[in-house]
C-alpha cells in the first residue's frame, strides 16, 4: 500500500500551535498526522495546506508568508525523513531516496487579495495547489456554502451563484500557464462550471466527495462528478463525518461511517470512473473520524475498500496513482 493525500490542515494547525509556545513538531504529534506515522503508513506523499480565516485576518498574504517560512523550518528539521516536491521528478527522486514528499498548496484563494502577482510569487516559493474559494466569497469567486439574508450558512442548500469574476478567470488562467493545480473543493457550483468552461487541463476537487450519498453542500453533485471524470480529473474522498452521513444521529457511528464512506467511493467510481478517485482526508482541519481516526488508520480505509469489490489495482489508482497521473500532467 502507497498512500498520497491530496489535503491535510497539519501544517496551519502546527503554526498556530506554535503562536501559543507549543511545540508540536511535524516530525512526532498527537494531532492526526505526523512524519513518523506517515512513514509507518507507507505514504508517497502529502500536500499541506495553508488555511487562514480571511475574514478575520487584516493581511492575509503577510500571514500566508509565515506559514510558508514555518514549513521550510519543519521541513529542515526533518530532511532524513521527507522533501519539498517542485515537479512530478522530485516526487519519483524522493521515492527513489526512500524519502516522503510534501507540497505546499493554499486553501482559499482570497489570500491572494486579489493580485496575480501574489499568485506568482507564491509559485516561486513552492505553492502548487489553489483551493479557489473557502467559505467566504472572495475576489475570485463564490463559495459553495449557501448564506441566507441574513448570513445564516445553510450547509445543505447549495449556492446557485457565485460564478467565477473576471479576475478569477484571470487567476484560473495563470494557473495554468504556471502549473499550479486548480482545486474546486468548496467552490459553487456555478464557479464549477466556470472552470470547466475556462480551462483546458485536468483539475480536481481534494478534498469533496458524492452529494448523492451525502447531501452536503460541499460534495459534489453526479453531473460535475462525471465532467470532472471527463476532464481527466480527481476528487479526494473526505473523512468529515458531517460529508460522509446524512444521518445526524449516527455520524459519530464507526460501522456507519465505514459503510457511508465505501458508497462514497463506489458511486464516486461509478459515475466518473476509477481514475477519478483519490483521497483527500482533511486530517487537522476535522473534528475527527470515529473509524478513521488519523494517518496510522489508513490501512482501514484500503481493507475496507479491497473486502467492497475493488481490485488492487483499482486500490493503487485510488491510493497514489490517480494523482501522479495529475502531476505529471500538470507540474
Amino acid at each position: 500500500m502507497r498512500v498520497i493525500d491530496c489535503h491535510c490542515d497539519t501544517l496551519t494547525a502546527l503554526f498556530y500551535q506554535k503562536e501559543k509556545n507549543k511545540n508540536l513538531s511535524l516530525r512526532n504529534n498527537n494531532l492526526h498526522l505526523d512524519l513518523e506515522r506517515m512513514s509507518k503508513s507507507q505514504y508517497v506523499l502529502q500536500n499541506f495546506a495553508i488555511f487562514l480565516d480571511t475574514k478575520h485576518i487584516k493581511h492575509p498574504f503577510f500571514e500566508c508568508l509565515k506559514v510558508i517560512d514555518f514549513y521550510y523550518e519543519q521541513l529542515k528539521e526533518n530532511e532524513d525523513i521527507i522533501s519539498p516536491a517542485y515537479c512530478f521528478q522530485d516526487i519519483i527522486d524522493n521515492m527513489a531516496n526512500e524519502k516522503l514528499s510534501a507540497m505546499l498548496t493554499l486553501e482559499d484563494g482570497g489570500i491572494l487579495e486579489g493580485s496575480l502577482s501574489n499568485l506568482r510569487n507564491l509559485y516561486r516559493l513552492g505553492v502548487r495547489m489553489v483551493t479557489l474559494t473557502w467559505n467566504y466569497e472572495n475576489a475570485i469567486a463564490g463559495p459553495g456554502l449557501f448564506y441566507d439574508k441574513e448570513g445564516t450558512p445553510n450547509p445543505y442548500k447549495r449556492n446557485a451563484l457565485g460564478g467565477l469574476t473576471d479576475f478569477g478567470k484571470e487567476v484560473v488562467s495563470e494557473m495554468e500557464k504556471l502549473g499550479i493545480i486548480i482545486d474546486v473543493s468548496h467552490l459553487s457550483d456555478q464557479g464549477f462550471f466556470d472552470v470547466l468552461n475556462h480551462t483546458k487541463k485536468p483539475f480536481i476537487a481534494s478534498h469533496s466527495n458524492s452529494a448523492s450519498v451525502c447531501s452536503i453542500c460541499r460534495n459534489l453533485t453526479d453531473p460535475m462528478l462525471k465532467a470532472l471524470g471527463e476532464r481527466g480529473g480527481i476528487t479526494g474522498l473526505n473523512f468529515c463525518e458531517d460529508f460522509i452521513t446524512d444521518n445526524s444521529s449516527l455520524a459519530h457511528n464507526p460501522n456507519e461511517l465505514e459503510e457511508r464512506l465505501i458508497a462514497h467511493a463506489h458511486h464516486i467510481v461509478n459515475v466518473a470512473g476509477i481514475e477519478t478517485l483519490a483521497l483527500g482526508s482533511d486530517f487537522d482541519g476535522i473534528h475527527g473520524n470515529a473509524w478513521l481516526q488519523d494517518v496510522s488508520h489508513m490501512e482501514y480505509l484500503y481493507h475496507s475498500l479491497q473486502k467492497s469489490g475493488f481490485s488492487s489495482s483499482d486500490l493503487d489508482k485510488i491510493f497514489y496513482q490517480n494523482v501522479l497521473r495529475i502531476y505529471q500532467d500538470i507540474l
